[in-house]
């Protein structure tokens, strides 16, 4: 086992908290604390990564938690190292070692003016010849080496993960379910696409229709269970994309089932973010794992 110092940055987070578990009859009984901390994962391309685990020597099943990508190069240095933490907490607290790198291809440092450049894996290239396939896979190919690092911690069950992914984060999910690796159970999306809100305009799509192919491709090898999650309201990926998707996803031999939620908020692109939403989703969630574990 590698020691502490090549694996966790102790000097920026370390919390000991005890947590109440919200009252609902499909969750997991809940672990009585959490530790939140952030990591330094030694992969083939290194990535800090925040986490949330169980208090106690486990082991705990893997809960990778892919973020998304912001479209504008500008926001990308400002990208939060934390997103979801209520979700993250939620996954925690029903017994879950949750880890969700900073992922290579949705943030950046790139100062051209002083030389430095960032690693950015996530552009689709043209609208008229978008390329869906290669980002999503590069997603799957970081997570595969997130999942293989972490089944080396003792705190971790070996030989099982489940993937959790949103927007950007939620397409390389199921890229990475077309893959079938046997090591991960179960996956599930919110809000799950690429080439949403082209121009920061709402409802507005870079090539839905070639999406919906890449999608249709995916599901042709994709066996692992999945359980895609939107919301109505949802200005990058509406109800409607997402049924096409899903019609044609499933239609190839995809495994996935699709829950399409009332609106929420403002935006429901962004419904795993809230507090607020836990308890609205946290049930179907909790029922699908019990199916697929």
């Amino acid at each position: 086992m590698r020691g502490d110092f090549l694996r966790i940055v102790s000097l920026v987070l370390t919390c000991l908290a005890a947590i109440t578990s919200p009252a609902s009859a499909a969750d997991r009984p809940a672990v009585q604390g959490v530790r939140e901390e952030i990591w330094a994962l030694i992969t083939p391309l290194p990535m800090f990564a925040y986490v949330v685990r169980p208090v106690g020597g486990g082991p705990y099943t893997l809960l990778v938690m892919n973020h998304g990508i912001s479209g504008n190069p500008q926001q990308r240095p400002f990208f939060p190292a934390i997103e979801y933490r209520d979700a993250a907490h939620w996954f925690a607290r029903q017994g879950y070692f949750v880890v969700s790198p900073v992922r290579y291809g949705a943030v950046s440092t790139d100062q051209p003016d002083q030389g430095l450049f960032g690693l950015y894996f996530a552009d689709v290239g043209s609208c008229d010849k978008p390329n869906f396939r290669g980002p999503g896979l590069m997603i799957a190919t970081l997570d595969q080496w997130v999942i293989d690092f972490m089944h080396e911690e003792a705190a971790v069950a070996p030989g099982k993960a489940i993937v959790v992914g949103q927007s950007g984060g939620g397409w390389g999910a199921i890229a990475l379910s077309s893959l079938n690796p046997s090591s991960v159970q179960a996956i599930i999306t919110f809000a799950a696409g690429r080439g949403g809100r082209v121009d920061g305009k709402p409802n507005n799509n870079c090539a839905p229709d070639k999406l919906v192919e890449a999608t249709r491709n995916f599901g042709k090898t994709s066996r692992i269970p999945m359980l895609w999650i939107y919301a109505e309201n949802d200005t990058y990926f509406g109800p409607d994309l997402a049924k096409r998707m899903h019609e044609a996803f499933t239609a190839a031999g995809g495994n996935a089932e699709l829950r399409v939620f009332p609106p929420y908020g403002s935006d429901g692109h962004f419904f795993i973010d809230a507090a607020e939403a836990v308890p609205i989703w946290s049930p179907f969630v909790s029922r699908f794992l019990d199916q697929h574990q």
